[in-house]
């Protein structure tokens, strides 16, 4: 019988520190995200992030940034979802249950992506993110 990892599912708080190294104003460390807010950053983070553009972690990432100059079609979406799909079941174990969806608005030079998901271990409501890309190319 296969054995599960269940240390995710016993967490029982998740932090992550701020890129921008803002100093706190009260305690004088480094800022920090915590929970729901930590998970939201970085699922955000890998989706947005270019494939390759991490020298040491060259799977890391998706083709959604680059897909803004592609033709609009459903296809397109599809794949898109599949691969964000893959990047977050791969890379962000604090999460489960993944739903994702790309929509090219007709006419746009932009598309908006909604990601919906658990956090692993906690009890909160399912999250969701929802962002819109645009391109600036005419």
């Amino acid at each position: 019988m296969a054995q599960v990892d269940t240390s995710l599912q016993n967490s029982q708080a998740f932090k992550d520190i701020s890129l921008s190294f803002v100093r706190h104003p009260v305690t004088d460390d480094i800022g920090v995200f915590t929970n729901e807010s930590a998970i939201k950053r970085s699922v955000t983070n890998l989706v947005r992030t270019r494939v390759g553009e991490r020298f040491y972690a060259s799977l890391l990432g998706s083709e959604l940034e680059d897909s803004l100059f592609e033709q609009q079609d459903p296809d397109t979406a599809i794949v898109l979802e599949d691969d964000i799909q893959l990047l977050l079941e791969n890379f962000e174990p604090r999460i489960s249950g993944a739903d994702i969806s790309v929509i090219y608005p007709l006419d746009t030079n932009e598309l908006t992506v909604t990601i919906a998901y658990d956090i692993v271990g906690l009890s909160l409501p399912r999250q969701n993110i929802e962002f819109v890309l645009q391109s600036t190319r005419i």
